[in-house]
C-alpha cells in the first residue's frame, strides 16, 4: 500500500511504469515525472481503466484518489463503467449551451410579436446578459436568478417577470 512519502520518492525511468496501491489503483510514472493515479477493472467481459487524478500540487492526493477510487469501484459493482460515465460528464458540459447562447436562440425562435420580442431583448441585453453571458445553463440555479431579479426589481428598474 503506498503512502504520500513513497510517491514523492518515486523517480521517472527511461519507461513508463506502473506502482500498485490497493483494490485495483495504482499510480502511473511516466519518463516526465507526471504520476497519476488510474484503476483498471473488468466489465461486462472487457478490461477497462478509469483515469482518477494527476498527483501533486496541482492535482489530487492520495486520500481523494482513494475516495475516487472507492466511487469507481462502487459503480463498477451497479453495472456501471466510470470510464464512460467520466466521458459522458466531459461531453455533456463541452456541449452545454452558455446562458447567452440558449437566451439568443429563445429571443429569435420563440412565437412573440415583434414589439414583444424588442422590448425582452432590450432588458436582456441591459440587465441579464452581462451577468450570465458565458455561465453553462447547469450552473446557474433558479435561486440565483431570482436574487438578480430582486436586485433589479430593489433598485427600482421596471422588470418584466415574463422573461
Amino acid at each position: 500500500m503506498l503512502t504520500d512519502a513513497a510517491i514523492k520518492a518515486l523517480k521517472p525511468q527511461s519507461k513508463m511504469y506502473k506502482v500498485a496501491d490497493r483494490d485495483g489503483m495504482y499510480v502511473r510514472v511516466m519518463p516526465s515525472g507526471a504520476i497519476s493515479f488510474r484503476l483498471d477493472y473488468r466489465l461486462n467481459g472487457r478490461r477497462e481503466t478509469v483515469y482518477l487524478g494527476k498527483y501533486g500540487r496541482d492535482g489530487i492526493s492520495l486520500a481523494r484518489a482513494r475516495e475516487l477510487c472507492i466511487d469507481a469501484r462502487r459503480a463498477v459493482s451497479e453495472g456501471r463503467s466510470p470510464a464512460i460515465e467520466k466521458q459522458r460528464e466531459k461531453r455533456r458540459i463541452k456541449e452545454a449551451k452558455s446562458f447567452g447562447e440558449f437566451s439568443e436562440k429563445w429571443l429569435v425562435n420563440a412565437p412573440m410579436a415583434d414589439s414583444t420580442r424588442a422590448m425582452r431583448r432590450s432588458i436582456f441585453e441591459r440587465e441579464l446578459l452581462p451577468v450570465w453571458r458565458n455561465r453553462l445553463l447547469a450552473e446557474i440555479t433558479p435561486d440565483d436568478m431570482r436574487a438578480h431579479c430582486r436586485k433589479i426589481v430593489d433598485r427600482g428598474a421596471l422588470f418584466s417577470p415574463g422573461i
